[in-house]
């Protein structure tokens, strides 16, 4: 059986009358990946705001493993193993594609003893920091560019990096929304690669609109309408079922 890290029960939001989702369940799994999709206003993103700790659920419980993150921040449960992207690139375009990454992994770093001289050592000199770096960069498969400007690589690379900075976190639960947003061919395939090799020691939940790469990605596939769940299982089963063609993937899939 394969390891649930994640599991929702029962997850609610309302925003005054306006259930934006309503009644979600939803288990994480290591070494697979759950790809959810709908349409605009599904719900989709609010649901990974509020597995996140972006926004508080109106009802519902959300375990961590073993720990109850249902009301806790999002720096906490970033701690607890649960590192996510945005549909918006987020990173620093100022920097190099490695000084991002050291400062995404130097977040760790506060975890350790406080020590009071050790705002007299440079950052670059944590040995633990820029191992963490490292292993980011090279799952992420940048290494070869940790020295390009961010704010100069293309737009794959930066959502390449904004998923090495969320490496560089130690997750074992990845929350990426829309990772292939705005890409290419190219650029959809060199990520599509990436979410691959990352899959075996991660549970994933991705949400995203691509059809070939969902079907190229998703173990468990879950159609979300109008804040509600209106299918969920493997793949195939899901394509084949007439009210998800009607609802999201049209007659012609």
């Amino acid at each position: 059986m394969a390891e649930v890290l994640l599991s929702a029960k029962g997850l609610t939001k309302r925003f005054g009358g306006l259930a934006a989702v309503d009644n979600v369940s939803i288990d994480l799994w290591r070494d697979r990946i759950h790809v959810v999709i709908g349409p605009n206003g599904a719900g989709k993103s609010t649901l990974t705001n509020l597995l996140s700790g972006d926004l508080p659920p109106t009802a519902g419980a959300i375990l961590l493993g073993e720990h109850d993150i249902t009301k806790a921040s999002p720096e906490q449960i970033s701690r607890r193993g649960l590192g996510r992207s945005y549909q918006k690139t987020n990173i620093f375009p100022p920097f190099t594609v490695w000084e991002n990454v050291r400062l995404a992994a130097q977040s760790r770093a506060a975890q350790q003893p406080w020590n009071p001289l050790r705002w007299m050592r440079a950052a670059d000199t944590e040995r633990s920091v820029n191992e963490r770096a490292e292993r980011a960069l090279e799952l992420a498969g940048l290494t070869e560019r940790r020295d390009t400007v961010a704010g100069a690589a293309s737009h794959g690379e930066q959502r390449q990096l904004e998923i090495a900075m969320t490496l560089a976190t130690d997750p074992q639960v990845l929350l990426l929304d829309e990772p292939l947003a705005g890409m290419g061919v190219a650029e959809a395939e060199r990520m599509v690669k990436l979410l691959l090799r990352l899959k075996p020691q991660h549970a994933m939940m991705l949400v995203e609109h691509d059809i070939d790469a969902i079907f190229t990605l998703a173990d468990h596939l879950t159609v979300m309408v109008n804040g509600a769940v209106i299918a969920s299982g493997e793949p195939q089963a899901i394509r084949n079922d007439l009210g998800v063609q009607a609802a999201y993937l049209g007659e012609d899939h």
